[in-house]
């Protein structure tokens, strides 16, 4: 009689699948994972933000400190009120950005499209260096401030990162993460973009630059 000998080749594709997935799960790295393969994606250009033109910004931004006198004296301020950590444990208001633009992306590292999405905003942010573009990486972990000091450090990220000191303002809900919002100088939400996309484009840059010119 022939016993049934165990062979790799008698192992349903799906089992394999299954246990490779549940491998990467159980060691974390399948947010890691998915991140490179969205990577690639967005390395197609097919997911390029999506920003008013350069004309538009720069109308918008001399119409707004036309009617209120300047952007030192403009009306509500998206995020007013709102406190947030930097990784070392300071406390910052966002108000204190005021007067800049501010490019705010809300993100976690459990969520595999940020981490696809990361080194191209990293990316954006060596090119667009100004003391008047402020960058606000904001982590909504759960984990703890440690979790994301591991995070940032093992990839090389230098852009500010921060975590919520309180609850999120409303104007920065919402039902997708990651969400980008760049807010003009005098505090305007101007371009808002729900789920990963590439900044590191002529597009972004100019239209950050547009608004930062005195």
């Amino acid at each position: 009689m022939n016993k049934y000998k165990f062979s790799l080749k008698n192992i349903p594709a799906w089992a394999v699948m299954l246990a490779i997935f549940g491998t990467l799960y159980l060691t974390g790295l399948h947010t890691e994972a998915i991140g490179q393969v969205q990577r690639l994606l967005l390395a197609t250009g097919i997911r390029k933000a999506d920003v008013p033109a350069v004309a538009t910004a720069e109308s918008a931004v001399v119409s707004s400190e036309t009617a209120t006198g300047g952007a030192a004296n403009s009306g509500h301020m998206a995020g007013k009120g709102f406190k947030m950590r930097t990784l070392d444990g300071s406390t910052v208001s966002f108000e204190s950005l005021k007067g800049k633009v501010i490019f705010l992306n809300i993100w976690a590292t459990w969520c595999p499209p940020c981490v696809a999405e990361m080194p191209n905003i990293q990316s954006l942010y060596e090119k667009v260096g100004s003391d008047k573009i402020a960058f606000v990486m904001l982590s909504v972990d759960e984990g703890g401030m440690e979790k994301v000091q591991k995070f940032i450090a093992k990839k090389g990220f230098t852009f500010p990162v921060y975590m919520p000191a309180g609850q999120l303002p409303q104007e920065f809900y919402s039902n997708a993460i990651p969400t980008t919002f760049i807010i003009s100088p005098d505090g305007q939400v101007v371009a808002r973009q729900e789920g990963m996309a590439e900044y590191d484009t002529k597009e972004v840059r100019d239209f950050l630059q547009s608004m930062a010119r005195e």
